[in-house]
């Protein structure tokens, strides 16, 4: 069974196509700047070898730019599959689901008003992601299709965790709520535990890449997370500011004489590792030059590092204890650096790294003795959605 990944943003469309049985990759790829130049980037395996094709292709929308990816795929010479006969269905990425969806949901007109519905919670993103259903449902007209959204999993909240202190009208006429994010991600970390840790019951996820967030889950059901309204709140990130004093925003409003939406602009696209340490949003970079003794970079990565060690501490009183620290995405999995500072506040709790399984980024990093597991595990959100997406079409 081959399911048809996509993730659709305002001017790209990333997919693979995964057999979720076998969790096998047929090809992957993107198609970047739609509307303004694309290119397309194809990924495959052909006579056991793995291969890349980039080209520049003319697509004003994101129907068009699918249609380029199904030539590719169904190529004689380097497509994976022969038609499109051998697709069962198609799995899309959704980023804000609000509280009109519980959980993964069958696509029909229903459920594109429901979407719909939402655009006001993720502006950005839900347009961006009913363009590419919309050029599914033209071009795949008898094949089912699966929104499965980044907000979901973290519907198990309590109200006292996703309420803010504002008036409740406000919630009441707008929805402003809590709502996380990385749900998909969340998801397929917390079946990896229970598949290959099944006595961790209580344990914080960090979601640690140029978007970041942290996730307290009880038995496999958040309880709270760092991202908020918008993927906004939270830690510091690649470009993100990350928690802050709201008062900041009307006073550099007033004082750089800015509008909000320049404000908005600024907090999630000229703040973060990048604006902070003038050197680079990209955690390797900032290494590279710690390592050459910029104090700038050393901060700046002990920022970040603080940042996450406080979620970690405040959600495992939320848990009212812990049985693991899961790290994961590309920070998560590979920066050694970023989870020895994070951890180094939690020594009364008997949480110890071994230093050298933590440098080696091995699966379990804490030491023999440590009361609290470390794990550090690498996600796929696209085999998650591709699952999801078989579930509901078998």
């Amino acid at each position: 069974m081959n399911i048809f990944v996509i993730n659709s943003g305002s001017s790209s469309l990333k997919y693979q196509i995964i057999n979720p049985d076998e969790e096998s990759v047929l090809c992957k790829g993107q198609v970047d700047r739609i509307g303004i130049g694309p290119i397309l980037i194809y990924k495959y395996t052909k006579d056991g070898e793995k291969k890349e094709l980039e080209e520049n292709i003319q697509a004003d929308n994101h129907e068009e730019a699918l249609k380029e990816v199904i030539k590719k795929i169904t190529d004689p010479n380097i497509g994976v599959i022969k038609s499109l006969d051998e697709i069962h269905a198609i799995g899309h990425r959704v980023v804000h689901g609000g509280e009109v969806f519980k959980e993964s949901v069958v696509i029909d007109d229903q459920v594109i008003e429901g979407i719909k519905a939402c655009i006001p919670l993720g502006p950005l993103h839900n347009p961006a992601n009913l363009a590419g259903i919309t050029a599914c449902f033209d071009l795949f007209p008898n094949k089912k299709q699966v929104a499965v959204f980044d907000t979901t999993f973290h519907q198990s909240m309590p109200e006292k965790a996703f309420y803010y202190g504002i008036d409740k009208d406000y919630y009441d006429k707008y929805k402003i709520r809590r709502y996380g994010f990385h749900g998909t991600s969340y998801k397929f970390i917390t079946q990896e535990v229970a598949e290959k840790f099944p006595d961790v019951k209580k344990m914080v996820v960090c979601h640690l890449g140029n978007g970041a967030s942290v996730c307290a889950i009880d038995n496999g059901k958040s309880i709270d997370t760092s991202m908020g309204f918008t993927p906004l709140e939270g830690l510091m990130m690649g470009t993100r500011s990350g928690d802050l004093d709201p008062a900041i925003i009307h006073f550099l409003c007033k004082n750089e004489n800015i509008s909000t939406d320049e404000m908005d602009s600024i907090l999630n696209k000229k703040s973060g590792l990048g604006a902070f340490s003038k050197i680079s949003s990209d955690m390797r970079d900032l290494w590279g030059k710690e390592n050459e003794g910029d104090a700038r970079a050393k901060l700046t990565i002990n920022l970040f590092s603080y940042r996450i060690m406080k979620y970690i501490g405040s959600y495992i009183a939320a848990l009212n204890g812990v049985d693991a620290v899961v790290f994961t995405g590309g920070i998560g999995e590979k920066a050694y650096y970023v989870r020895e500072r994070a951890l180094s506040g939690f020594g009364y709790l008997g949480l110890k790294l071994d230093s050298e399984k933590n440098k080696a980024c091995e699966e379990v990093i804490s030491a023999d003795d440590s009361t609290v597991k470390v794990l550090v595990l690498g996600t796929n959100e696209e085999l998650m959605i591709a699952k999801e997406t078989e579930n509901l079409t078998k």
